[in-house]
């Protein structure tokens, strides 16, 4: 009688360590794409400020100092799966920190890209062409949308809020692109000055939005802890 049981017991344990090893590819993979995220946007971060500061593009700027809150949107990740790859678990107070600072970093952008937006539209600032930049969102629209699924991906068969969250900033990214892109297009082609530091106003409502969004689901989840 004895036999089945210690075969149940057996097959019991092969499959609690099939699921950890099937865990430990999926952090692995995690890690991969947040060192990627943080490489990527780099060097995204220093092309896209330092073109906006030469065309004196509060977008292109915005869109730059965005690609660095994605590096520490990708830093928090590496710090959250190396927890859990040390102690083969994440504690629920550690995936909540890694929420919100995601979140904040959020509402970091929003508000300075908003202040510089709003100034440039009073004192009627003109940007300069800039090819640079138009490229860099172009290649951006492509890069993105692909890191974004396969990390939203990753998220949801690790059931973390803290990697999906991730994957959202980087969706942003995409929007953001696509954002930029119309705002120096337009006044590449046509001359609309404006189009520029309304396009810096867009990004801050949809960096806003995500942050608002982001902080209080953790909040609700706190309550419902």
């Amino acid at each position: 009688m004895s036999l089945p049981t210690k075969g149940m017991d057996v097959a019991a344990e092969m499959t609690a360590g099939s699921v950890r090893d099937d865990r430990a590819g999926l952090v692995r993979r995690g890690r991969a794409l947040a060192w990627l995220t943080i490489g990527w946007n780099a060097v995204e971060g220093v092309v896209g400020i330092a073109a906006g500061v030469a065309a004196g593009s509060i977008a292109l700027i915005g869109f730059g100092v965005d690609s660095y809150v994605e590096v520490l949107a990708g830093a928090t990740i590496v710090w959250r799966l190396s927890k859990e790859r040390r102690r083969g678990d994440i504690s629920q107070a550690a995936e909540r920190r890694a929420v919100r600072i995601i979140a904040a970093t959020f509402l970091l952008l929003a508000a300075g890209v908003g202040v510089e937006s709003v100034r440039k539209l009073v004192i009627g600032a003109r940007p300069e062409d800039s090819l640079v930049g138009i490229m860099l969102a172009v290649v951006s629209l492509v890069v993105m949308p692909l890191l974004a699924r396969a990390k939203r991906r990753v998220g949801q068969q690790l059931g973390s809020r803290a990697l999906t969250a991730d994957a959202t900033e980087t969706t942003l990214c995409v929007w953001l692109s696509a954002i930029l892109l119309a705002g120096l297009a337009l006044n590449a082609l046509f001359g609309w000055w404006w189009a520029d530091p309304l396009a810096g106003l867009a990004i801050v409502y949809v960096a806003g939005r995500e942050g608002l969004e982001h902080w209080r689901a953790d909040e609700l989840a706190d309550c419902c802890a």
